[in-house]
């Protein structure tokens, strides 16, 4: 057998125990750095300014928004926690030990399932809101939106320490060489974390948003034809359908953004193979996955005025100020 050169090997020392290290120029691992780095500077930085924004200003403090408050927080999570170990992995190598590996893997299943679950009740949300709106303020409450939003991360958390029990237990039990960090899920265990984790939350979203679709263009289409002849009592009330519905669109954006991102990951398991997260596995797939927690802050920014004037009073800190939280945001 050809031993390697030992200026290839993540551990020279183990010789044919180790990884190689991948032939990149340094030119370009200092570019992929600089980006990779900016993205996770950019989404911890703009999701803080989602929590902070939903956190402080009550007039903010509604079901909808929290809804977007936890989905920030499983964004920002991304950035400050998954995104830079993503980025030591673009050299392959895994210098970082078992411990570190199955933290790091745990973190990245919960906060995937978690957005997961945040997107459907967000569709529920708008679902109760376009289509059954006399009601909506009856059955969507705050605190039982919190109970919901507790219960999706609990789910979480059991579910994927569930389904990561064998790599929990034997965290390098699929390494096939020094140096590298591998989870990878068989063809059963990936198809019903398929099911649970894709397809059926999928469903829900594209069932529920097709509704509040036809719905949404129904109501359009009725107000427009009595547009003419409303009253100001009733122009308050075309005014909230009208809120209701842009909430609806830019939700709407979000959801299949986040399809967009999330579709590439589950492709293996479309194909019969099964899904490995390692660190040598696609660098574009796992990066297109946590992109969208940087996107999602930009579309509130593009369509919520609320959020980019919460963003100046942050930004110039007139949020110090004392009674601030009572701020008029929208």
């Amino acid at each position: 057998m050809e031993t390697p050169d030992t200026a290839e090997l993540c551990f020279p020392q183990l010789l044919n125990n180790s990884c190689r290290k991948p032939i990149v120029s340094q030119s370009d691992a200092f570019l992929a750095y600089i980006l990779l780095s900016s993205i996770s500077l950019l989404t911890v930085i703009l999701n803080l300014l989602v929590i902070i924004s939903i956190s402080h200003f009550r007039q903010l403090h509604n079901p909808t928004n929290f809804l977007i408050l936890s989905l920030a927080v499983s964004d920002f999570l991304v950035g400050l926690l998954l995104m830079p170990v993503e980025i030591l992995l673009t050299e392959t190598c895994w210098f970082l030990g078992n411990h570190v590996c199955v933290v790091y893997y745990i973190a990245d299943f919960i906060i995937t399932s978690s957005s997961v679950g945040n997107m459907v009740l967000i569709s529920i949300d708008r679902y109760l809101a376009i289509c059954d709106p006399l009601q909506y303020t009856t059955k969507v409450t705050l605190d039982r939106t919190k109970i919901c939003v507790c219960l999706c991360w609990i789910c979480s958390v059991l579910y994927n320490s569930l389904i990561l029990n064998h790599f929990l237990t034997q965290p390098d039990g699929h390494n096939s060489c020094y140096g590298e960090c591998v989870v990878i899920l068989n063809y059963i265990t990936g198809a019903v974390d398929f099911v649970f984790t894709f397809i059926s939350p999928i469903s829900v979203i594209v069932i529920l948003y097709m509704r509040v679709f036809v719905v949404a263009v129904s109501q359009a289409r009725t107000m427009r034809s009595h547009i003419a002849t409303v009253t100001v009592q009733r122009s308050v009330k075309v005014t909230a359908k009208k809120s209701e519905m842009k909430a609806a669109r830019t939700l709407g954006i979000v959801v299949v953004v986040f399809l967009i991102c999330i579709c590439p990951y589950y492709s293996p398991t479309l194909v019969g193979e099964e899904i490995e997260d390692s660190s040598s596995s696609s660098p574009v797939v796992v990066w297109l996955l946590y992109i969208n927690s940087c996107l999602n802050p930009m579309i509130y920014a593009f369509f919520y005025p609320w959020f980019r004037k919460s963003i100046k009073l942050i930004v110039t800190l007139k949020i110090l100020k004392p009674e601030s939280c009572n701020a008029r945001i929208i």
